[in-house]
């Protein structure tokens, strides 16, 4: 089967051909119809993440698919697959027959396309972890959002508004809003924008950091900081992705009858060192995904 391969840590993608796996116990065989390309594929490809599989690799953490072997699932049935040391333990889902453990696999409805059943998992539960779960959104409330064109920024938009909250975007070079306007601000970038705009959540609101691609890091000038009395909330989607995957049938419903709205874009499984750089592009809107057919 083809398959992307990394042989270095920052090397350049190669996609070649390795032996099918073969079915054991415990794991499912998957046909790959859609795989995405994200930023935890890239954090682990440069060698940056806190646990990563053994040189050469296969990327990729996110994909949707057709079972083909398995004890748990039926052969022909769609799923899609996401966690369980996919593409940071051990080879990931970039590659035409997937081997991955039966926990990473999850029921795709007939009425999800492959492409968002791959890219729907890490922006929409984030999304709606970082609103729900993590900040604890109230009906009414105003909801500053930065990064809001992109994946998980845009939902965070749709379901802060789904709520019946008021969502207003921050664009990266606007002016800071209003100090004291927002109750709540979802900051999906980091660096200087976080730092400009947290001064317009109001004392006693909060503040949930989701992603940090315009930096890692944030200065404070910590009296002004205790007198506002801001809360905030970092999100690690990796110790509650069981609230995400909780969260999944209402999510996969609401993108099958177009309540939800996530854009994807298409790659060639040959092209995904071009999708890698393509997703750091600033302003690019949606997720990358490798098909193999494409």
């Amino acid at each position: 089967m083809k398959a992307v391969r990394i042989h270095g840590f920052d090397a350049v993608p190669v996609l070649e051909e390795i032996a099918e796996p073969i079915a054991q116990p415990g794991r499912t065989i998957v046909r790959m119809e859609a795989a995405t390309v994200g930023h935890i594929d890239r954090t682990v490809w440069r060698g940056s993440f806190l646990r990563h599989p053994p040189l050469p690799y296969t990327p990729g953490v996110e994909a949707a698919g057709v079972v083909v072997a398995s004890g748990r699932f039926q052969v022909g049935q769609r799923v899609w697959l996401r966690g369980s040391g996919l593409g940071t333990l051990f080879d990931g889902t970039w590659c035409e027959l997937i081997d991955a453990p039966d926990e990473a696999l999850g029921l795709l409805p007939d009425d999800v396309p492959m492409t968002l059943g791959a890219a729907f998992f890490s922006p929409t539960t984030s999304a709606w972890v970082a609103l729900h779960e993590v900040a604890k959104l109230r009906a009414g409330e105003q909801v500053l959002v930065t990064g809001a064109s992109g994946a998980v920024g845009s939902l965070v938009m749709q379901l802060a508004r789904d709520a019946g909250c008021v969502a207003i975007a921050v664009a990266a070079d606007a002016q800071p809003p209003e100090a004291g306007s927002a109750h709540l601000l979802v900051d999906t970038v980091g660096g200087d924008v976080l730092a400009r705009t947290l001064p317009a959540v109001r004392p006693g609101g909060r503040a949930v950091l989701v992603g940090y691609t315009a930096g890692p890091t944030l200065s404070l000038d910590i009296a002004h900081f205790l007198q506002r009395d801001v809360s905030l909330l970092p999100l690690n989607m990796f110790r509650r992705e069981a609230e995400g995957r909780a969260a999944v049938p209402e999510l996969l419903a609401r993108l099958a009858d177009g309540r939800l709205h996530l854009e994807v874009r298409p790659f060639a499984l040959a092209d995904a060192a071009i999708a890698l750089d393509w997703i750091t592009q600033r302003g690019h809107r949606g997720r990358a995904v490798l098909m193999p057919r494409l």
